[in-house]
């Protein structure tokens, strides 16, 4: 299957091998992969529904995965308006930023983090689950912050109907505060 036909956008899969490839470098040092959050996960979950334009990783080895980075060719921004946090690379204009050293506040359960492979290869790498990823967005449409949030947990959801209910609603009442549970994206 080429790009276009997965539903990912080109510049989204090279940086996915370009992050397998970060991700491979960091095991090979012996660190845990780094995590793979926000919305790249909701694009790599939803098969190119919903578009990001940066790449948030949780990783409890910063430095070390910026080196990687560097040594793939990324770079920090500069200039007007540039991020200053984050990582570039060239080539495909997408951000990179450690937002975390672990998930949602280590509120994962660890057996919901997925090692998956990027179309076309270049390794392996580490991305919260579906489960996971459809609570976060239901805590930031609770925080009133990101009332779109909503549609796209609504999407991750009908692209999943297989996930994990039970953990789900679990995950969706511990981000929302209770306020929200699956009922409330059926």
């Amino acid at each position: 299957m080429s790009d276009s036909e997965s539903g990912y956008r080109p510049e989204f899969v090279a940086a996915l091998q370009l992050f397998a490839r970060v991700s491979e470098a960091m095991h090979a040092r012996g660190f845990q992969r780094p995590i793979l959050v926000g919305g790249a996960a909701a694009e790599l979950w939803s098969t190119g529904a919903v578009n990001t334009g940066d790449f948030d990783i949780c990783t409890t080895r910063q430095p070390e995965l910026e080196e990687e980075m560097q040594r793939l060719g990324f770079v920090r921004p500069s200039g007007a308006g540039a991020m200053l946090k984050g990582w570039i690379h060239p080539e495909l204009r997408l951000g990179f930023e450690v937002v975390a050293e672990v998930p949602m506040d280590g509120n994962v359960d660890a057996a919901h983090i997925r090692l998956v492979r990027p179309i076309g290869g270049g390794g392996l790498f580490r991305v919260v689950s579906v489960e996971d990823l459809i609570a976060d967005r239901m805590g930031q449409y609770a925080s009133g912050a990101a009332p779109d949030r909503l549609g796209q947990a609504r999407v991750l959801l009908g692209l999943h109907p297989d996930a994990d209910m039970a953990y789900l609603e679990r995950r969706i009442r511990e981000e929302s505060a209770g306020d929200y549970g699956v009922k409330d994206i059926l």
